[in-house]
């Protein structure tokens, strides 16, 4: 269409400097008195309408470029390009829903996680302080660390469903390891406590009163020792009070213990497997576990 306007203008143009000679020339036989004025005067319209469609010819050609511009398609935002949604030779609307592609933005890429609401408290005062909180986004057997990024922002409400706020974390995701609507495990770096004493979880155990372990004494005898637990982070809970590094306490069979009642001791060992230590006849069958001080690391995912 472009090609066919400017083609028109030129061949109106080359029309109009014809009828200009012609205007000229009319004006000098007029001025002889060799042609009437009513010639001279049809001549001088001929010229003013060629100009007027010269006018018409180049908002045609206005128009094309402009429908031209409509042929190039700008990306309004960077990013990666999907698979093409139409193929070459269809027609194509501005209000087409599927669209031609889908972009996504990947760097940076966002990842939205939950928390449990009340491990909210501890998160907020450090965001508030201007700290910045790295998350390890991992992949979904949580073997494989993917990229790190840092909590950007924290929802304002609590699902009352799952009792767990929404947060989302930005991660500059340089070598794209991370997808849009990839699933990936998140755990989130609040603090670091060092020189703490560790014992698993499922060595803590709770009554109405009190939270207490079983402690294994050196006559294999056991006897319950109130501790205040602190964080848990996989399968280690942190305690604040009650045990020193090195206090073996039962994490197996405890439902059937009670103060003063006797063990067979044996020592967690790798794989699962464990390994007998001692005991005595008669004794709970109840397996004993050395409680760690180290460093504790606390992240939630």
């Amino acid at each position: 269409q472009l090609m066919q306007a400017q083609g028109q203008k030129d061949k109106d143009e080359a029309t109009l400097r014809n009828a200009q000679v012609d205007l000229e020339r009319y004006r000098v036989l007029y001025a002889q008195d060799s042609i009437p004025k009513q010639q001279l005067d049809t001549q001088a319209a001929t010229v003013a309408q060629i100009q007027a469609t010269l006018k018409s010819d180049q908002a045609q050609i206005e128009s094309a470029k402009l429908n031209l511009s409509y042929a190039r398609i700008t990306a309004p935002t960077g990013g990666r390009v999907g698979l093409r949604q139409v193929d070459v030779g269809n027609i194509v609307h501005a209000g087409d829903q599927n669209g031609i592609v889908v972009i996504t933005q990947l760097q940076p890429i966002n990842v939205l996680f939950t928390l449990p609401a009340d491990q909210i408290p501890q998160v907020l005062p450090k965001l508030h302080a201007g700290q910045s909180l790295g998350v390890d986004a991992y992949d979904r057997d949580l073997k494989h660390k993917l990229a790190t990024g840092r909590v950007q922002a924290v929802d304002n409400q609590i699902d009352p469903t799952t009792g767990t706020v929404r947060l989302k974390a930005i991660f500059p995701n340089d070598d794209e390891a991370l997808f849009p609507d990839q699933f990936v495990n998140a755990r989130l770096l609040v603090d670091v406590q060092r020189g703490v004493v560790t014992v698993p979880a499922a060595a803590i155990q709770r009554s109405p009163q009190s939270t207490f372990v079983y402690l294994v004494k050196p006559d294999h005898t056991v006897e319950s020792r109130n501790v205040a637990p602190g964080l848990t982070e996989g399968e280690d809970t942190v305690v604040q009070s009650g045990l020193q590094a090195g206090d073996m306490v039962v994490i197996d069979g405890v439902d059937k213990l009670r103060p003063g009642m006797q063990v067979d001791l044996s020592v967690a060992g790798p794989n699962g497997t464990r390994t007998r230590v001692g005991g005595a006849p008669g004794s709970a069958n109840a397996s004993g576990h050395g409680g760690g001080k180290g460093g504790h690391r606390k992240a939630q995912s």
